[in-house]
Formats: structure tokens, C-alpha cells, sequence
């Protein structure tokens, strides 16, 4: 299959009684990003935790990865200097299509993984780092299914338009970023944020003071607190 996944990290602590799935970001790779999730992996207990590897080689970097290319979309890197977030947001929407492959794939992936551990959509979770976090938004609004939970850090709404039109799931969503971030610009949490309320999406916010473009300590503690927090409703509901 056409950019199937098929390198991964896994870690299992215990009998997987959930599923998170952690996206890496554009020019990073599984490996790099496990190095940062040390204290994240050992936080859960009967927890099945998936670091899947995009099977795209980076158009930068190809010792590194990209889960769809970027320059295809914004050859001139126009994202991180254009003044205004209304003309940020109008590349980011441009990425739907590399947005939709992605989901093609990852889906198929998704699938395997809850199969292999007979769970069902409310125990999977997704977390992503910048374009990792972009594809875990699309990701979790296009599944047929609601999933847990969705963890974004340093993302955006990318393809929002689409997504406006065409989500099928309104899973509860955390937004972590650093407001001294220079890449994805900080504004993108408020708008995001903002875009995923109109379609009734439940959205918890998590501002990291003079945070740059990165995942931070503090913010994987609230990815934490999030994704147990829900596990924890949803044991008591069941």
C-alpha cells in the first residue's frame, strides 16, 4: 500500500485498557520525539502507547520524516512571516488534500491498532506535535467514530474549512502552545479553539508561558491530567 506505516515505537505498560497514539511533527521522526515523552510513557498505567513513524521522507531533511509535504502547499515557507493570521490561516487551509492523504493512511493504521488490542474508539487518544498535532485534529474530527480524546501541541486548525463542512466527530480536544512559539504563530490556539466551539467541540486550553515551538514538561503534564481524567469519566459512566 501506497505510504503505508510500518515503523513505529510502541510502548505496553500492563493490559492496554487504552490507546494513545503520538504523532511526531514535520523534519522529526519516532525516534526524537521518544526521547521527550519519557515521563509521559511512565505517567499510564494499562496503556498501550503507539509512536507511529511517517513513512514519507522529509523534502527538507530525508534522514527525517513528514507526514505531507509542506513545500507542495507553501513552497516559500510564507506561514511563519505573512502579517496577518487571516493570511496564515488561508495556507493553512490549503494543506486539505495533504491533510486527506495523510488521514488515509493513518486511518488504516489507527485500525490496526485498536484491532490488535480489541479497544474500541472511546479508549484511543491522539496526540501530535505541530503538523503531527494538525493531522490528530483532522484526524480526530474525520473519524466515523468519536475517539477519546485529541492532544494538540503547537498545532492549528489546518484545512478548516473542509473540516467545518465535513467532521464527522466532536471528541473533547486539548490545545497546548507556547506563546513565544515562531513557527506555528500563537494566535493559531485562540482560532482554533475558536473554530472547534462552532462545531460544539468541548476545548480545554493550556497557554505555556514564553514557550517556543516545542513540547515542554508543562505541557505534557496537562496532556496527562486531560487523557486521565477522561479515562476516568468514561470507567465511571461505563
Amino acid at each position: 500500500m501506497l505510504n503505508a506505516i510500518n515503523e513505529e515505537i510502541v510502548y505496553v505498560n500492563g493490559q492496554p485498557r487504552k490507546l494513545i497514539i503520538f504523532l511526531h511533527g514535520y523534519i522529526d521522526s519516532a525516534d526524537y520525539l521518544e526521547g521527550k515523552l519519557q515521563n509521559f510513557i511512565k505517567a499510564f498505567d494499562n496503556t498501550a502507547i503507539h509512536l507511529p513513524q511517517a513513512p514519507i521522507c522529509c523534502e527538507i531533511l530525508e534522514d527525517k520524516r513528514q507526514w505531507y509535504s509542506m513545500h507542495r502547499f507553501d513552497p516559500d515557507d510564507e506561514r511563519k512571516t505573512v502579517p496577518s493570521m487571516e493570511e496564515c490561516i488561508a495556507i493553512y487551509d490549503k494543506m486539505t488534500l495533504g491533510l486527506e492523504e495523510s488521514f488515509s493512511y493513518l486511518n488504516d493504521y489507527i485500525e490496526q491498532c485498536l484491532n490488535e488490542y480489541q479497544l474500541e474508539d472511546k479508549d484511543l487518544y491522539l496526540c501530535g506535535f505541530s503538523q503531527g498535532a494538525m493531522l490528530a485534529i483532522y484526524t480526530a474530527l474525520m473519524r466515523e467514530h468519536q475517539i477519546g480524546g485529541c492532544v494538540s501541541f503547537s498545532g492549528i486548525m489546518a484545512g478548516h474549512k473542509f473540516l467545518m463542512k465535513h467532521a464527522q466527530s466532536k471528541p473533547d480536544i486539548l490545545l497546548i502552545h507556547g506563546d513565544a512559539d515562531n513557527l506555528v504563530r500563537f494566535e493559531a490556539m485562540s482560532f482554533t479553539e475558536k473554530e472547534l466551539k462552532k462545531l460544539g467541540i468541548k476545548v480545554e486550553t493550556c497557554k505555556v508561558k514564553a514557550g517556543q515551538h516545542r513540547i515542554s514538561e508543562e505541557g505534557l503534564e496537562a496532556a496527562v491530567d486531560f487523557i486521565m481524567k477522561h479515562n476516568f469519566s468514561q470507567r465511571k459512566i461505563a
